[in-house]
C-alpha cells in the first residue's frame, strides 16, 4: 500500500474516532446505544462484509493462501500464549490476569477486520477471517482460563466458537465459493449497503471509549508500556520475520502482521468484570494501547 493512501486511511480513521467521542459527549451515545451498535456490528455488518469477502473463483493458489494464513495465526497464538505464560510473573493477582489476557486475545476480531479490508480489499478481509479462527478458540480456552481454570470449559468454548456469528460467515462465503453460487443482485446490494457501514461504526464505538476516560486513566505505568511494546511491537515484529523467513505471500504476510499488532481485545473488560478482577486496570489496558494503536498500525503499514 503506498504511503498516500495509507495516511489518508489513518486520516479516516481518527476522523471517525473523533465522531464517536464527540456523540458520546453530547449524549447520543449512551451505554444503551453502545450494546447496541456493538451487536449491529458483530451480528450484521460485520458477517455480512465476511461473506462478501469471499466471492471470488477458489483455484490452487487461493486455498493455498487460505491454508498458509490459518497456520501462521496458530503460530501467532502460540507465540501469544508462551508470552503469557512467562511475562508478569511478579503482578498482582488480578492485574496479572488482565495483563495475560490482553497478551492472549486482541481486538483483531471487532478493529482488525475492518482495517484489514481497508488496506488489503476483499482478499485481505477474507484472509483475516480465516486468521482469527485460531485467535477464538485460544479467546474461549486458554484465554478463560487466564481468569478462571475452571471456567474454561471445552463444550461451552467449542460451541462459542462454532457459532459465532463471523464464523458462520466464514462457512456461508466458503460454501459460496466452493459451489460459485451467484447470490441475486439484490441481495449482494443488501450485503454490500450493510458491510460498508462497518468500518465507521467500529471506529465511532472505539472513539466513545475514548471520550469515557478518566485522567487517572492516562497515566502509564511501566506494566502498561510492557505490555504494549510486546503487544504492538515485538508480536507482529515476530510475525513479520517469520512470514519473510518462510517466503510468504505478501498479501498473507500484511494481513497476519496488521491482525497481529492489534491492542487487546474488549473482552478483557467484560471478563475482567465477570470473575473479579481489577476492573479499572482491564478498560485502562484497552483504551492505552488502542492509542498507541493508532500509531503503531501505520508504523506497521509503512513496513509492509
Amino acid at each position: 500500500m503506498d504511503l498516500v493512501s495509507l495516511w489518508n486511511l489513518q486520516g479516516q480513521l481518527f476522523a471517525l474516532l473523533a465522531v464517536g467521542a464527540l456523540l458520546r459527549k453530547v449524549g447520543l451515545f449512551n451505554e444503551t446505544t453502545k450494546g447496541m451498535l456493538t451487536d449491529l456490528v458483530l451480528y450484521v455488518t460485520l458477517p455480512c462484509s465476511i461473506v462478501l469477502s469471499f466471492r471470488m473463483d477458489l483455484d490452487g493458489s487461493l486455498f493455498v493462501a487460505l491454508s498458509v494464513i490459518f497456520f501462521v495465526s496458530m503460530a501467532i497464538q502460540v507465540v501469544c500464549f508462551l508470552l503469557s505464560r512467562f511475562s508478569f510473573r511478579k503482578t498482582e493477582t488480578g492485574k496479572q490476569s488482565v495483563l495475560r489476557y490482553g497478551l492472549l486475545v486482541s481486538n483483531a476480531g471487532f478493529m482488525g477486520l475492518p482495517i484489514a479490508g481497508e488496506l488489503f480489499g476483499s482478499s485481505g478481509l477474507m484472509y483475516a477471517s480465516i486468521y482469527l479462527i485460531p485467535q477464538r478458540v485460544v479467546m474461549w480456552t486458554a484465554g478463560l482460563s487466564v481468569f478462571s481454570p475452571a471456567g474454561a470449559n471445552r463444550k461451552e468454548a467449542a460451541r462459542k466458537v462454532i457459532l459465532h456469528p463471523c464464523m458462520i460467515a466464514v462457512y456461508i462465503g466458503l460454501f459460496l465459493m466452493i459451489t460459485q453460487l451467484r447470490l441475486p443482485s439484490f441481495v449482494t446490494m443488501t450485503l454490500s449497503s450493510l458491510g460498508g457501514s462497518t468500518t465507521a461504526l467500529s471506529m465511532m464505538l472505539i472513539g466513545s471509549l475514548f471520550a469515557e476516560m478518566h485522567k487517572d486513566q492516562l497515566r502509564l505505568d511501566g506494566r502498561l508500556l510492557i505490555f504494549s511494546l510486546l503487544r504492538l511491537v515485538l508480536i507482529p515484529l515476530i510475525s513479520l520475520v517469520g512470514c519473510r523467513f518462510f517466503g510468504i505471500d505478501r498479501v498473507v504476510t500484511g494481513v497476519a502482521v496488521i491482525l497481529a499488532a492489534m491492542p487487546g481485545g474488549s473482552s478483557t473488560v467484560i471478563l475482567a468484570s465477570k470473575y473479579g478482577r481489577d476492573t479499572s486496570y482491564a478498560s485502562k489496558l484497552v483504551i492505552v494501547s488502542t492509542m498507541l494503536s493508532l500509531i503503531s498500525i501505520p508504523f506497521w503499514g509503512m513496513v509492509l
